[in-house]
């Protein structure tokens, strides 16, 4: 049973607190009567001492602990104002909840009720928030001490967490259960009311943009019916602060230097169910860049390189952000000479008459600092010692701004974090600075489904298990199982980042893998195997990786008979018969092989991001060789680089990639089938898995036209480029679409002489291999869409270039999930 524990109390906790003008406030308790001189004391002849002090009411606190408070002291005479001041020092406390102080003889009595001690906090009729959002912003704990004061404060806290949440017809009441030992269950009803959306948001001012392009360059969204996934889209304060700062940035990208938000008001609805947001905007005017001067003092950068550094020109729209584009810069280059912290002071001056921004540069060496110490800050999943080992500085070192960026690149590459900053601030003395490195975990589990249709109305299916942060140490793990027309694949992936803890990375792989190209080239092949990977910096953008695998293949012809005229029909001989003319060259590989494998490969990473680089370059060269111990001999060498150039435009950027590869047999041994190099599906957009390539054709002796399309056999060779621009989509950046228009370019070719061979079959047929590395193209568009169930991928070709043989497949799709 609910129940108050004193009138004072009563009317404190039961105020019911809301959003408004109306909001209640607790009623003044026994400290306002200290406030007023609630002591009494009576009046006493002048020189009579106090002979005792004597604490009554007390249950809790030692009568010690209250004397200590007072500012009598027994043999002090009787002083009303020392008294007084007493009455209010115990009540500043916080322990009483009501407190007398009498003379009694020469005894000074001191009554007290001592305040409760909270036994629980509990929240009622919560439905959209969790218990632990709110219990961060409550100071109210069980076994501190209850005030009315205090649980008003708090009342004001939730409902400020709920005004976040859109919510501002929340409505609190604290009540109070008593229960024995002066002890009390503090409980919040909680009336959350109806979610507060944005009805309007309208500008007034802007005559260079429309409202609706304003609208997509802020984060408040207006509230919508159909959209069930926006987050965005109720009223906030504190985001309507953050997008001033974002039309504050976004006209002064576009050359409104002297732009301003004049005023940023939120108006409620009489229902009180939205609210109508209006921006009133100052555009000024448009200015553009003037003279770029560069002022400095260093000695081993000149005023010209240091210039030649700064993405501004003369002439061209005065964009903001590219000033501070021009200060990171300039630090970058400063500190590949040896400058480790550079001073650099941006002088910007408005000729209002000309309508250009001149700037001037000041760089002079800033002071010689040490790092005091390095603060992760974020990771409540991955331990600390994931990302320290990831720094490129340590506590004690200089500081140093490039080796700080790069720390920042290699952290974001492990690819565990949404974001990854890092900031400097003062550190204890002048030349000593504190590194605090903000992280933003992300999911690093992810349960993968992919699905894709080909023309030749083929369907593959694949679901994996991945996650790449396992403990949050950085490890990753694996498994794979995929299944389709050509193969069946189940592997198991494990990698340590930190073998034997050295800056080594170390794993092994276990996989069994059936592949079923009876349809493209007539034979099935099971492969088992087992390898080991092991690699390591040889530079801080270099690394070395050495592979060994052991595989077991097991390569099987399709069983079929054909008549003597070469065709499919009443069985007669079969098709691997040494005695049938028209043999497939394949017959010779069928067999069991074992191969081991030994391999390197080198990669060269220069991208400025290893999510979505826009400058820079990766460049990997990979080389095996089979025959040191095993069956099979070959040596094969692959190349793959691709290269990123970010426009100026947001969003945009052009990226190119090519890939190539060759294989060769050593040591008498032809290349077999199943070594070979396949290209298409997601390995060459426009194509289906094997589509392209040496094929074996039946072809009419006498036209050389194409009777019937036989196997592909694999090539040799391959080089396949990709120019792609990705683009973004006129969608609010809510609806996660994005798109990339591409082109895809190559080749594939070369098989060996013995499966080169001409076939003359009876009749007016024979059988060819067409191994002619001819060029295919294809252009296309894909559409990426980060859907609430995960990343979607579609992809769109069209052939521009291929032979009249290749199978093609112009759609195709992926998606997966993260967990």
């Amino acid at each position: 049973m609910k129940r108050v524990l004193r009138d004072v109390v009563v009317s404190a906790v039961s105020a019911v607190a809301t959003v408004g003008a109306g909001t209640g406030a607790l009623l003044a308790s026994s400290e306002a009567l200290a406030q007023e001189g609630g002591a009494t004391v009576a009046p006493q002849p002048s020189g009579v001492a106090i002979r005792r002090i004597v604490v009554e009411g007390n249950q809790r606190i030692e009568p010690a602990t209250i004397a200590s408070y007072l500012l009598v002291r027994p043999g002090d005479t009787f002083d009303p104002e020392r008294i007084d001041l007493s009455l209010k020092t115990l009540f500043a406390t916080g322990l009483f909840a009501d407190v007398q102080i009498e003379q009694r003889d020469a005894d000074l009595v001191v009554s007290v009720i001592e305040n409760p001690i909270i036994n629980r906090v509990i929240f009622e009729g919560m439905r959209t928030l969790d218990e632990s959002d709110l219990e961060g912003e409550v100071q109210a704990r069980p076994r501190s001490v209850f005030t009315a004061a205090r649980a008003q404060a708090d009342v004001q806290r939730i409902i400020e967490v709920y005004r976040r949440a859109g919510r501002f017809a929340a409505q609190v009441t604290p009540q109070v259960r008593e229960l024995d030992q002066n002890r009390v269950d503090l409980i919040f009803e909680v009336d959350e009311g109806p979610v507060t959306g944005v009805r309007d948001v309208n500008f007034i001012g802007n005559e260079s943009f429309s409202d609706r392009t304003l609208r997509d360059a802020i984060v408040t969204n207006e509230s919508s019916w159909w959209n069930f996934f926006q987050s965005n889209d109720n009223y906030d304060p504190d985001r309507l602060e953050y997008d001033r700062e974002q039309l504050r940035q976004f006209y002064s990208n576009r050359g409104y230097a002297d732009f301003r938000v004049v005023s940023a008001v939120a108006e409620l609805t009489p229902d009180q169910s939205d609210f109508f947001i209006t921006f009133t905007l100052e555009e000024g005017d448009r200015y553009e860049f003037g003279e770029i001067r560069i002022e400095t003092e260093l000695n081993r950068l000149s005023q010209d390189l240091l210039l030649a550094a700064v993405p501004i020109r003369r002439g061209t729209e005065f964009r903001g952000d590219l000033i501070e584009n021009s200060i990171d810069s300039m630090s970058y280059l400063a500190g590949t000479v040896g400058y480790a912290n550079v001073d650099i002071v941006p002088r910007v001056e408005r000729d209002r008459e000309n309508r250009v921004v001149n700037i001037t540069f000041e760089v002079n060496e800033g002071p010689r600092s040490f790092i005091e110490r390095i603060d992760i800050v974020g990771n409540t999943r991955t331990i600390d010692s994931v990302i320290r080992r990831e720094m490129r500085v340590n506590e004690g070192d200089a500081f140093n701004r490039v080796l700080l960026d790069r720390s920042r690149q290699r952290v974001q590459a492990l690819g565990f974090f949404e974001s990854v900053t890092v900031e400097d601030s003062d550190g204890a003395t002048p030349d000593r600075s504190v590194v605090t490195v903000t992280v933003e975990e992300q999911s690093t589990g992810e349960l993968a489904f992919a699905a894709g249709y080909s023309s030749a109305e083929q369907f593959l299916f694949d679901a994996s298990i991945t996650e790449r942060n396992l403990r949050g140490r950085g490890q990753f793990l694996r498994l794979r199982a995929s299944t389709s027309a050509q193969r069946q694949q189940l592997d198991l992936r494990f990698t340590e980042p930190r073998f034997l803890g050295r800056e080594m990375a170390a794993g092994f792989d276990l996989y069994t893998l059936r592949t079923d190209f009876l349809s493209q080239s007539s034979f099935e092949n099971q492969s088992t195997g087992l390898g080991l990977r092991l690699s390591f910096p040889v530079a801080e953008r270099t690394s070395l990786g050495l592979t060994y695998s052991l595989i077991q293949d097991d390569t099987e012809i399709q069983d079929a008979f054909i008549d003597h005229d070469g065709n499919v029909g009443t069985p007669s001989i079969d098709q691997c018969d040494p005695i049938n003319p028209g043999r497939p060259l394949l017959c010779d590989q069928e067999g069991s092989f074992l191969t081991s494998v030994l391999g390197f490969t080198v990669n060269w990473d220069r991208r400025n991001d290893p999510i979505f680089a826009t400058r820079g370059f990766d460049l990997s060269l990979s080389q095996d060789v089979a025959g040191l111990g095993g069956e099979v001999n070959y040596l094969r060498t692959e190349l793959d680089g691709g290269i990123y150039y970010g426009l100026p435009w947001a969003g945009w950027r052009l990226s190119g990639r090519l890939s190539a590869g060759y294989i060769m047999g050593w040591g008498g041994d032809d290349v077999r089938i199943n070594d070979r190099f396949f290209k298409g599906g997601s390995s060459f957009r426009g194509f289906d898995v094997a589509g392209i390539g040496p094929r074996q054709l039946l072809v009419d002796d006498v036209t050389g036209e194409i009777v019937q399309e036989g196997d592909a056999l694999g090539g040799n060779v391959f080089a396949v480029g990709t120019i792609q621009l990705d683009v973004p989509i006129p969608l609010p950046e809510s609806y996660g679409i994005g798109a990339a228009l591409f082109t895809e370019f190559g080749t594939l070719g070369i098989v060996d002489s013995a499966s080169r061979g001409v076939v003359d079959l009876t009749g007016d047929n024979r059988l060819v291999v067409d191994d002619t590395a001819s060029l295919r193209a294809v252009a296309g568009v894909s559409v990426f869409w980060d859907s609430p169930f995960g990343p979607v991928q579609f992809d769109f070709a069209h052939p521009l270039q291929n032979e009249e043989y290749d199978q093609v497949e112009e759609f195709r799709f992926s998606t997966r999930t993260r967990f």
